[in-house]
């Protein structure tokens, strides 16, 4: 798209008032709600959230300019439609066409992500995660002096960060709004969240009251509490040899940031939440189905000095009608409303 067009309808789509002058507008404060039954976050990263700033960061995030080769976005592999995921293995779809090492992480309810992101925590907070995606030349590969000029040459953006920040364009707050953005997306109105507060449409059949227990007993260990996940680093059997140094000891999982041997092997506990949507599974994207997930569980354990003493070295043993049972569970907890939300999707006039 020519740059003038696309300027233009960039500044249709702004939200906020760039005919407002500094002293005019200030940025409205957005009031974060957790749904009842989560815990509530903790927020200490000095970025308030407001909606300007949501509102600037979800244009940021659709914004091929973001990329070396003006082709890419955030969204070009985060899709909302998919929980914010890719459908890929590992994709191809940066901007040198490479293959990625680890599968794409789905975006939601991460205003809770407060023990490190990616697969082996290597960023503290989504500030600073924003920088690896952004920069890494297999990625969006762009050099941050030359993003600073491309969007200082939109007006739209110009105001727009001066509302969302009372400041200039920066990489700084390049981050905070994409940061600000993403906490916004929240997850929590799956058919079993309607079942955990007794709403209409929230029955569950004998067969997912069934796998819910099945995951209580079996799963809740690392995927715990309504979020579904404890945040936390577990060694889940996929491998046994991490003796592989290549690639920046991308496969190492967590010892990669740790450098403590007990952390070999150990990736990030993902949501069970809208599994229906972010296949395939695993950091590396190995498995297509949730059967192929549950048969690893049940008999493809590989046991190693940290496997995780939650699953046993010789599989969970599940039978063929309890990983039935399992899977309908986790149907349950695909939240339909999510993926169509229209404050996700990319700006209409955009």
């Amino acid at each position: 798209m020519p740059v003038d067009i696309k300027n233009m309808t960039i500044m249709a789509a702004v939200v906020l008032l760039s005919s407002c002058s500094k002293s005019e507008i200030e940025p409205e404060p957005y009031t974060f709600e957790a749904p009842v039954h989560f815990p509530q976050p903790v927020f200490d990263t000095g970025n308030p959230m407001s909606r300007e700033g949501i509102a600037l960061g979800r244009m940021l995030f659709y914004d091929v300019r973001l990329s070396a080769n003006n082709k890419v976005s955030c969204a070009t592999c985060h899709d909302p439609q998919r929980a914010f995921t890719d459908g890929a293995r590992l994709s191809t779809a940066g901007v040198s066409g490479s293959a990625l090492l680890r599968h794409t992480p789905a975006l939601f309810n991460l205003a809770w992500a407060t023990n490190g992101l990616f697969w082996d925590g290597g960023a503290t907070n989504l500030e600073s995660q924003v920088f690896g995606p952004l920069t890494a030349h297999d990625e969006m590969g762009q050099d941050l002096y030359e993003l600073m000029d491309e969007l200082n040459a939109v007006p739209a953006y110009v105001s727009g960060f001066q509302n969302a920040f009372d400041g200039p364009v920066s990489s700084q707050n390049v981050a905070k709004a994409l940061a600000q953005f993403q906490r916004s997306l929240i997850s929590a109105d799956s058919r079993y969240d309607r079942f955990r507060l007794n709403k209409p449409g929230g029955s569950l059949t004998a067969d997912e009251l069934s796998g819910l227990e099945l995951v209580r007993q079996k799963c809740q260990g690392c995927h715990a509490g309504e979020l579904f996940t404890d945040q936390g680093y577990h060694n889940n059997g996929l491998d046994a040899d991490f003796s592989d140094t290549s690639h920046e000891g991308l496969f190492l999982g967590r010892y990669r940031i740790s450098y403590d041997v007990s952390d070999l092997g150990k990736f990030k506990t993902p949501s069970l939440r809208n599994l229906a949507f972010t296949a395939p599974y695993m950091h590396d994207g190995r498995f297509a189905t949730l059967e192929d997930v549950l048969e690893h569980y049940s008999t493809g354990v590989k046991n190693s000095a940290t496997l995780d003493k939650l699953i046993p070295a010789s599989g969970m043993e599940l039978t063929g009608e309890q990983k039935k049972q399992v899977v309908a569970f986790l149907y349950t907890i695909t939240d339909q409303e999510f993926v169509r939300d229209p404050e996700h999707q990319k700006p209409s006039n955009f």
